[in-house]
């Protein structure tokens, strides 16, 4: 079964829901089946590269509400990883256009990192407060994941993996996808959104029947 995963590195959300598929797959009888595939997706495209601010004053101005409701909704999403195991700092965490890091995952997607290099991000923005366009920041990065650290800064000064980033934005849009995370089960079945672990578990049963 092969499970293709489109998600942003910056989105609470999708952290949370990688967690979830992946809880959902220990009780799932056939998991050493399951090939999962990330797929890149951009929240925010427009956000200018290096033009950090701090997530929730972004949400403030985003959905025209004060600081302190913008701020509980950042603990609504907290207290919601909390119970997947996730220690959220998002007083931390800033904006950032995701172009780049998505690159970066491209890059260890043909390493066999994948997975270990959307955690490691995920974790650099969620619950470090990094800003994961700054590229000493992704080269860092890149190397806990495991990626040798002249490779990471060669691809991020040019452009290698750009078409495969935008090819895989399209795909999402094609398919119906407007926001992340998304989870596509065999081109067959999908779940938008980080849904409770029992959906994902029902999807896995109905997708392998």
């Amino acid at each position: 079964m092969k499970i293709e995963v489109w998600s942003d590195v910056v989105c609470p959300w999708c952290y949370i829901g990688k967690r979830r598929l992946q809880n959902a797959l220990t009780r799932f009888d056939h998991t050493g089946d399951v090939e999962i595939t990330w797929r890149s997706f951009q929240l925010d495209p427009s956000q200018p590269r290096g033009e950090n601010q701090p997530t929730t004053d972004m949400l403030s101005s985003k959905y025209g509400v004060a600081p302190a409701q913008a701020q509980a909704m950042q603990d609504r999403v907290t207290s919601l990883a909390a119970e997947e195991g996730l220690t959220y700092h998002l007083d931390r965490s800033l904006t950032a256009n995701t172009f780049d890091a998505h690159r970066l995952t491209h890059l260890a997607a043909t390493r066999d990192l994948a997975d270990g290099i959307h955690e490691r991000l995920f974790q650099a923005a969620l619950v470090e407060g990094e800003a994961v366009d700054d590229t000493e920041t992704l080269v860092r990065i890149g190397t806990d994941a495991g990626l040798p650290a002249d490779e990471v800064r060669k691809v991020l000064e040019g452009d290698a993996y750009a078409d495969e980033v935008r090819a895989d934005i399209r795909e999402a849009r094609a398919l119906g996808a407007n926001g992340v995370p998304f989870f596509v089960f065999d081109r067959t079945y999908g779940i938008s959104g980080a849904q409770p672990i029992e959906v994902f578990l029902a999807t896995l049963e109905r997708a392998a029947s």
